[in-house]
């Protein structure tokens, strides 16, 4: 039986919604729907009404293309909303056993120990470092043995106030939120591999009005940042500088422009704001280095987020940019000069089944990510912003003495265990089952009290 999946990208530039199936743990794609985005700027929203409109248009056009409705939807929140910070927690571990429940404590207490600000709320708790006992950089502690765990974490937050103006724009268009994902984490997602995750690796995925960052090590997210620029600020240098509409200033940086030396002699006829007669005779040396001001200023504060990070020396698999800014011809060259002894590539959106080749370029890695977040691919261990516990662990029972005990006293219901939100007062999975082995193990330890309680209710 397949699962439907509704992922929407609120972007600054574009609203792209795609439905997709979960199917023997394979994701196919059944449709997608792109609209201009209104409403929206710098990745915050300006005007709910407007903003609605387009994604219900994106979120109609997708669900007529898959002929399935679903109106609960995983959706992308921009790095402008959110800051974050770093906790620790620490938690006894009763019965050296480690299971979900107590990854799930350690994490809680991380969450319980941070400063979160009251007008903000917690989008990803994510573990980073795992501690046992005095063992250091344990990468996953399930399942282990120890009588203490440590944990630090990364958490993501977000503005109340901000997420309940895009909560309303998602509402108007119809449609409930399920999943509230960073947009640069769910980019992180669509563009790279187990081994980019494993050796370290930051992604930069420059958008239409906003940039973000997003670095991961050692199998986890340690760091994210945001810059308010994209490649809409290039398409508004150009109208300035040259005196010409917007629209034809984003023709020109699409189709001619680069970062590349090129034909310093070629030049281009623009329209004059204004003037509806005349044309302005413009060489493409002054285009491109209207262009190259500005994708240095950013790829340079970005460059430096990277260093301040403290993770520099951390990423292996070097950089990858996505998004729609990357389409820029000579933009991988000039990050390459400004980051040397770095390697970087461009990312693109993983293939899925049944995918349109539309969706392949980087402007969608987001809403690709976000397909994949619903999916169930997201880091080894999360917390969501509803303090629910992810991860991709399934419950195996141990071969041992209380699980045998349990199996042979089928009299006895097995205990329904939660992980979304414990109690710390809580007994383990660990507690309960060895309380039910004591339980069992007293009920049949003697035979001949067996025999005679057998007996009496026989007669």
């Amino acid at each position: 039986m397949s699962t439907p999946i509704l992922a929407i990208d609120i972007g600054s530039t574009k609203i792209c919604a795609i439905i997709g199936k979960l199917e023997n743990g394979e994701v196919e794609v059944s449709g997608h729907g792109v609209a201009h985005s209104q409403g929206i700027k710098k990745g915050t929203i300006t005007n709910i009404e407007l903003a609605s409109k387009a994604i219900k248009k994106a979120a109609e056009d997708a669900k007529r293309i898959a002929g399935i409705n679903i109106t609960t939807a995983t959706i992308s929140i921009s790095g402008a909303y959110t800051k974050s910070t770093h906790s620790r927690g620490v938690v006894n571990i009763p019965n050296n056993d480690i299971s979900i429940n107590e990854i799930n404590r350690v994490m809680q207490t991380a969450l319980y120990n941070a400063n979160i600000p009251n007008e903000f709320e917690i989008l990803h708790v994510l573990p980073y470092k795992f501690k046992i006992d005095e063992q250091d950089f344990i990468e996953d502690p399930y399942g282990m043995n120890a009588s203490r765990m440590e944990v630090k974490s990364h958490i993501i937050m977000t503005a109340k106030s901000s997420l309940e103006n895009l909560k309303k724009a998602v509402n108007a268009a119809g449609i409930e939120i399920g999943k509230v994902v960073l947009s640069g984490y769910a980019s992180s997602i669509a563009v790279i591999d187990k081994d980019d995750k494993e050796r370290g690796i930051a992604v930069i995925d420059l958008g239409g009005q906003t940039s973000n960052l997003i670095i991961h090590s050692n199998n986890a997210i340690q760091y994210n940042d945001f810059l308010s620029v994209g490649s809409n600020h290039i398409t508004n240098d150009l109208s300035i500088a040259l005196h010409t509409p917007l629209d034809t200033a984003e023709e020109l940086k699409i189709y001619k422009g680069s970062l590349l030396q090129g034909d310093e002699n070629e030049t281009v006829e623009l329209p004059i704001i204004g003037d509806e007669h005349n044309t302005n005779t413009v060489s493409l040396d002054i285009v491109h280095n209207i262009i190259y001001s500005r994708m240095e200023e950013a790829l340079t504060i970005l460059a430096n987020s990277i260093v301040e990070s403290g993770l520099k020396d951390y990423i292996g698999s070097g950089i990858m940019l996505t998004g729609g800014m990357t389409h820029i011809r000579g933009t991988r060259e000039l990050a390459q000069a400004l980051m040397p002894n770095i390697p970087i590539r461009i990312g693109r959106p993983r293939e899925l089944n049944k995918m349109s080749n539309e969706l392949l370029f980087p402007e969608f890695s987001t809403a690709v990510g976000l397909l994949l977040y619903g999916a169930g691919e997201y880091t080894e261990y999360e917390l969501d912003r509803a303090k629910q516990m992810l991860h991709s662990k399934e419950y195996v029972p141990k071969e041992s003495l209380s699980d045998i005990a349990i199996n042979n006293n089928l009299s006895q219901p097995k205990p329904k265990i939660s992980v979304s939100q414990p109690s710390f007062t809580e007994k383990s999975e660990h507690d309960l089952f060895a309380d039910l082995s004591k339980e069992s193990v007293k009920d049949n330890s003697n035979p001949v009290q067996s025999f005679m309680d057998w007996a009496k209710k026989i007669f």
